[in-house]
């Protein structure tokens, strides 16, 4: 039984490190949990916003933020961030070198597009970005996640991959919250959605070992 880790967009751009992004609270100490993700797992996957710098989300002052936006893969307007090149694209400190994973997903690279979930290029969930044909060909039915942030890009991942019929695992410890009010009703919706969220690592480990003796009692 091949189990996936998924760290979802852990870039500098949400973090603290780079201010006139979107900055997350704490988004720079995650880099540990995820590593623990990896230690739990046989196949390490990365995704990572790749933005232009003239994309047509991008506000050009603080009045324009989160405005309503017309185009068929845009919704709102955003501070620029994880522009390729810069540091907000970078990850955070701490993680195995982008090459060192197993697959890797770049989103929001048109200057017309700005998808959240990592399955998907458009807002319409018809192009793939090869995520889920990969974890198809290795025959992965488990991803466990993490990443910036929760209540958007982590989020709209969760809900693509439960879409397709991949069970996940929720490392809470592994992602952070843009808006902290919304902490109970995300994980509301996660809990309906029937994805696994756990506080600690024992929680993890036991629940990932768990599933591993079933499999091979199958067997």
């Amino acid at each position: 039984m091949k189990i996936a880790s998924l760290d979802i967009d852990p870039q500098k751009g949400f973090t603290p490190l780079c201010p006139d992004e979107l900055p997350v609270v704490d988004g720079h100490k995650i880099a540990d949990e995820l590593l623990f993700n990896h230690s739990m797992t046989d196949i390490h996957i990365l995704t990572r916003d790749a933005h232009p710098t003239n994309a047509k989300w991008i506000a050009k002052n603080e009045t324009e933020f989160f405005k309503k936006i017309e185009g068929a893969n845009l919704d709102i307007k955003w501070p620029s961030h994880c522009v390729i090149g810069t540091k907000g694209f970078e990850l955070i400190d701490g993680l195995i070198e982008p090459f060192h994973y197993d697959f890797q997903v770049y989103k929001g690279i048109e200057i017309d597009a700005h998808p959240y979930g990592a399955l998907y290029h458009d807002l319409q969930e018809t192009q793939s970005t090869g995520l889920i044909e990969f974890l198809r060909y290795h025959n992965i039915k488990w991803v466990l996640c993490g990443g910036l942030a929760l209540d958007y890009c982590v989020f709209s991942t969760i809900n693509q991959l439960i879409k397709n019929q991949v069970k996940v695992i929720l490392n809470f410890n592994a992602t952070k919250l843009v808006d902290l009010n919304s902490e109970k009703n995300i994980i509301e919706q996660l809990n309906k959605l029937g994805v696994k969220i756990f506080y600690n690592r024992m929680e993890i480990e036991n629940f990932i070992t768990e599933l591993r003796d079933k499999d091979h009692e199958l067997k």
